[in-house]
């Protein structure tokens, strides 16, 4: 800030609409904005007063600005989401949704199959089915799904299994299956359960139900008196299904915005209507590293969930949200620029869209509540593992480290992280394991601990209390390990089973203590600490499962350098099996086509270890 002449800057500034980045003194890209006033907008940053405090943060690592000039105010927030995507500053509002959505998917087959699928994708030979969603949650697919079966009886097989049946499986016993797979349906009816359950999925209820009332009629005309029973109880069933969808407003396709905040929680809502249903209802928590206003953080957060393709349920045709509609223009500008689509503009003010707004707004309220709710509980286990462990105050962070491995095959180590926001999952790690003796776990948690704390010393971002899942022995060792990185601001337990292996009769080992600390099988404190252990439990496994399933798939002509999957074939081809390729001599190799003398040298020294 010293070098950053902030008078002289806003002097020479324009008060057209543009795009403003903030950078630090090592080049980093702390903040981008956009304006309608570049001038006055940047001016607001470096105010007297009234400055909240994580606003003062920023401006306190700023050492110069850049601005870019546009021609209106929708063309900047264009710029803005372009070099937000690019850069991803540390102070800008950033969207992380890792997770692809949840859809039912309808194969390409005579028989087709319905599945929970997560995704969109296209199948090895090239027909990708039909995709109906996607849903909220997967909680939501495999409920329409189970309602599916039920009333249209399609197979829930996948074809590896389809295509081996001799007699039906029990889901024809239970009349959730018409059995296609041994010919009891003929395709020509199966395709019109099909017909009806795309017809159910669409949304197109009253022609579903006015088809099955003239099967039923049929049924009943040809005295097929069972069929036509079958038929009413789908009828019943799908009246039913109807009545729990509450939500039926015509055809309208909107997208319903709230926000709520609390105790520095901010909780946006986002209700999705698609032909007069309720599709898709989430919550979204942003970062407000800029301390921004609640209405600018809401206009900023809907601009760049649209512009970068977050909706993936397509554009409504209006937008429900709270907003001057002023303030709401340069959105609808940006997405015409960017689409081609205009998006109408609604505050909710009367009719169902007041109803749409104030059911938004409750969920809203409720996500911020269930969000404070959590970090109040979190916060409270914190606390008392404090308590337990003699520290002085509560800790930021715990992490835990495990080993697993099978007879030394395939070691990895796990790191958790427990923090204020409960588990954290985008910091957990593992750790593959190389160069230490199979079955060694002291040398194999020494090495994941090293590397991991010598990197988060680098970026001064250590834990509070470190974990490792073992007794005096582990802990001693990585005492050792703290020793010579320096770090003595990290408190080092351990926690390990005791003489009977049994949950809740665990002992505590602390750093430099000759006996353990047996604590109360009821303290929350402890419960949390055997929680955090059973985590990193189950992390390490699950990544020593996934390599040793990897290394027992792959043959070891995977592993030969310079030969490719060509080559491999042709070498399997010519000698039936590596082990006939071994007991060959380097001419035998040789006459393998593809392969020239200097290859089958190399392969032979690498099929002999030489």
């Amino acid at each position: 800030m010293t070098e950053f002449d902030i008078p002289a800057f806003l002097k020479t500034l324009t008060q057209r609409a543009g795009v403003y980045r903030m950078y630090s003194v090592d080049q980093q890209l702390l903040y981008v904005g956009k304006a309608k006033n570049l001038k006055n907008r940047v001016a607001s940053y470096f105010r007297s007063r009234g400055l909240n405090s994580k606003t003062v943060a920023l401006v306190s690592g700023i050492h110069h600005i850049e601005v870019t000039v546009t021609a209106s105010e929708a063309e900047a927030l264009l710029l803005e989401q372009t070099l937000i995507k690019q850069h991803r500053p540390p102070y800008n509002i950033l969207l992380k949704d890792d997770k692809s959505y949840p859809y039912l998917h309808l194969s390409a087959h005579a028989f087709p199959l319905l599945a929970y699928r997560r995704g969109k994708r296209v199948s090895r030979d090239g027909r990708s089915g039909q995709y109906f969603g996607p849903y909220p949650n997967s909680g939501a697919v495999r409920e329409a799904l189970n309602y599916l079966q039920r009333l249209f009886l399609l197979r829930s097989c996948e074809d590896s299994y389809f295509n081996h049946r001799s007699r039906p499986c029990l889901q024809y016993e239970i009349k959730r299956c018409s059995a296609p797979c041994v010919g009891l349906v003929s395709e020509a009816s199966y395709q019109r359960d099909i017909q009806h359950a795309v017809l159910f999925l669409n949304g197109e209820n009253q022609q579903l139900m006015r088809n099955l009332q003239q099967q039923m009629l049929d049924a009943s005309a040809e005295l097929d008196f069972e069929r036509a029973a079958d038929i009413r109880d789908r009828i019943e069933l799908l009246r039913r299904v109807q009545e729990k969808q509450r939500v039926d407003s015509g055809n309208k396709d909107a997208d319903v915005w709230a926000l709520w905040e609390t105790e520095d929680i901010v909780c946006l809502h986002r209700l999705v209507f698609r032909q007069g249903r309720l599709v898709s209802s989430k919550n979204y928590y942003p970062d407000n590293p800029a301390g921004e206003q609640p209405q600018d953080l809401l206009l900023g957060y809907i601009g760049q969930f649209y512009l970068s393709g977050f909706a993936v349920e397509g554009l409504p045709t209006e937008l429900v949200v709270d907003v001057d509609p002023a303030d709401m223009a340069v959105v609808q500008e940006a997405v015409r620029l960017r689409f081609e689509r205009t998006v109408r503009h609604s505050r909710g003010v009367r009719g169902e869209l007041r109803q749409w707004r104030a059911m938004a707004d409750d969920n809203a309220r409720a996500g911020a509540q269930t969000r404070i709710s959590g970090h109040q509980l979190a916060h409270k286990k914190l606390a008392c593992v404090a308590d337990l462990l003699g520290l002085p105050k509560p800790p930021e962070r715990i992490e835990c480290f495990d080993i697993s491995h099978a007879q030394g095959e395939a070691t990895y180590a796990s790191c958790v992280v427990f923090d204020r926001e409960g588990l954290a999952k985008q910091r957990y790690r593992r750790f593959s394991i190389r160069g230490v003796t199979p079955g060694d776990d002291y040398a194999a948690l020494e090495q994941a601990i090293t590397r991991h704390l010598t990197r988060l010393k680098e970026q001064n971002d250590l834990p509070d209390v470190l974990m490792v899942d073992g007794g005096k022995g582990q802990v001693a060792r990585i005492e050792q390990v703290l020793s010579n990185l320096e770090i003595s601001t990290v408190a080092l337990w351990g926690i390990s089973k005791g003489e009977t292996r049994k949950s809740g009769w665990e002992f505590l080992w602390e750093a430099g203590a000759l006996q353990p600390i047996i604590p109360d099988a009821h303290d929350d404190g402890f419960r949390l600490l055997q929680w955090v252990r059973d985590e990193s439990h189950r992390f390490a496994i699950t990544g020593h499962r996934k390599a040793r399933a990897k290394s027992r798939s792959q043959s070891e002509l995977d592993n030969l350098q310079g030969v490719g999957p060509k080559r491999r074939r042709a070498l399997l081809l010519h000698f039936g099996s590596l082990k006939n390729m071994r007991g060959a001599p380097r001419e035998e190799i040789a006459r393998v086509p593809g392969v020239s003398q200097k290859l089958a040298d190399q392969i032979f020294v690498q099929l002999h270890g030489e």
